[in-house]
């Protein structure tokens, strides 16, 4: 027979919505979502406390772990990184914004395909580095460009991180998606091979990388007809 399960606990995951989209206090909505979750599952209140407290223990060192590399890139942004970024690539005559996306596009999947999803990111990399090296050579072929063009490229450097991390990481073959299909498959008695299914990611990244650049392409038409190539 079935055993039914108690999806009341779930509750605690519509807390954590309904605080984002009323923006409160992102700690008190947790702890919230903590108390909401915990009373529905008939928890004990001590049981409650101790299970924050082991979480808090487990997790105090990443505060850190996240606050120092955004230190570091704050510094480097207030000593010029920015300005030194953008006039470095307007050296290079054949960059344009879109070509600079595409390679990093490919740097950005095949990093992530190798398990090394850290070499990127908006704060790390796009926010300091890539988006002023992609308006760096816009600018250095159309000279200055409107806010609604700089914002497309802003935008564009975004989504590429994103499309890259997103596609090249499902061909890594330890990544937890992969991992968690194995583990469903294998409790329902298919056996598939990890490596097999990330093999099968290939063809699916390969096709977002060509659509994509296909869109970088495009924003350096566009780019060329808004501001006036030269």
């Amino acid at each position: 027979m079935q055993t039914a399960v108690n999806l009341w606990p779930l509750l605690g995951v519509a807390v954590i919505a309904a605080g984002f989209l009323l923006r409160a206090n992102p700690v008190l909505v947790v702890v919230a979502a903590c108390g909401v979750t915990g009373a529905a599952a008939a928890m004990p209140v001590m049981g409650m406390l101790e299970s924050l407290g082991t979480a808090f223990l487990k997790t105090r060192n990443l505060p850190l772990v996240l606050l120092l590399p955004l230190a570091a890139i704050g510094l480097l942004e207030r000593f010029g990184l920015k300005e030194h970024a953008m006039a470095s690539i307007a050296r290079i005559r054949s960059a344009t914004a879109g070509r600079l996306l595409i390679v990093y596009l490919f740097l950005r999947e095949t990093s992530a395909a190798a398990g090394l999803t850290s070499l990127g990111g908006q704060a790390s990399m796009v926010r300091p580095l890539v988006a002023p090296l992609a308006e760096g050579a816009a600018e250095a072929r159309n000279g200055t460009l409107p806010d609604a063009l700089r914002y497309r490229i802003r935008a564009m450097t975004a989504a590429t991180d994103n499309v890259g991390l997103f596609f090249g990481e499902d061909i890594f073959v330890a990544f937890g998606a992969i991992v968690l299909m194995q583990t469903i498959l294998r409790a329902e008695g298919i056996e598939v091979d990890p490596l097999h299914m990330a093999l099968w990611g290939i063809p699916t990244a390969v096709c977002a990388f060509i659509i994509h650049a296909w869109n970088l392409r495009r924003l350096d038409a566009a780019i060329a007809r808004e501001g006036g190539g030269r």
